[in-house]
Parts: structure tokens; C-alpha cells; sequence
């Protein structure tokens, strides 16, 4: 299964402002730290915005923070809100389906819980299990360079 650069980018977000707790974050700062392009990272900021996972503040003294506790955020939540879908195979999504063999194939039942079982795992852990205590001063010297 492979994520979308949103979905990808949208966790480096979070991370970061977890990483960053009790401060307002610009959408540049976060740029220039994993060097990914500006234009797309503010079309993220703004649909995790919207999602309810960031508290985005416009203007001068604007910024990013998280909307929730790190421990509230599970990593299977987010991707969901942030894929556009999560249809692994054509045959998925039922009104661009085009294969011919659905009714008697058996690979549906397979690749469909896969699918659940990989969300699953990501339901199991939270922002904050990605950020564990211990490990929080090498990865805030590594996004702040």
C-alpha cells in the first residue's frame, strides 16, 4: 500500500508541531526543515486545518499549533481524513470499477483486509507514540538543522 505525498507530508506536519509544543509554527519553517515545496505543504496545512488537526491562525503573530493533544491523534485518523481514498485496487471503488471479473474474484476479500488490517496498526498508535520522550532532542536538532 503506498500513501500519497499529502498523506506523507500531512504527518511530517503533525510531527513537527509535536515536536514543538507551546509555540506558533510557520508553514515556511516546516518547509525549509524536511526542504519540501511551500505551495504544496500549504495546501496540506490548510486541509489538516480544516480536518481539525491544526489550529491555523492567519496574519502577524500567525501560525500553526496542534488542535489536539498529541495522544489524541491517532495515525490511522489522520490518514484517513488526509487520502483521498483508499482504494487499493480498481475494483474498490464501485463507480470506476471497470474489471469484468469482480462478482466471482477472489482477491477482493483478500486485498480488502489487508486494507483494514494496515489501518488497523495505524489506529494502534498516536502522534505522541511517534515522538517518544527519550527521542524527542535528536529529532528536534535534525527538523531544526
Amino acid at each position: 500500500m503506498r500513501l500519497t505525498k499529502s498523506t506523507d507530508y500531512a504527518l511530517r506536519v503533525l510531527l513537527y508541531a509535536a515536536a514543538h509544543p507551546g509555540r506558533r509554527i510557520s508553514t515556511e519553517e516546516i518547509s525549509r526543515a524536511y526542504d519540501i515545496s511551500l505551495h504544496h505543504l500549504g495546501k496540506v496545512v490548510n486541509l489538516l486545518g480544516r480536518a481539525g488537526w491544526l489550529d491555523l491562525k492567519r496574519g502577524r503573530g500567525g501560525g500553526l499549533t496542534l488542535a489536539r493533544a498529541p495522544d489524541a491523534i491517532t495515525i490511522g485518523a489522520v490518514v484517513r481524513s488526509v487520502e483521498p481514498d483508499l482504494f487499493i485496487v480498481e475494483c474498490f471503488d464501485r463507480a470506476r470499477n471497470t474489471c469484468p471479473i469482480v462478482p466471482a474474484c477472489g482477491l477482493v476479500a483478500p486485498l480488502a483486509a489487508a486494507r483494514d488490517a494496515f489501518l488497523a496498526v495505524l489506529d494502534r498508535h498516536t502522534l505522541a507514540d511517534a515522538l517518544p520522550a527519550a527521542d524527542r532532542p535528536a529529532l528536534i536538532r535534525l527538523l531544526d538543522g
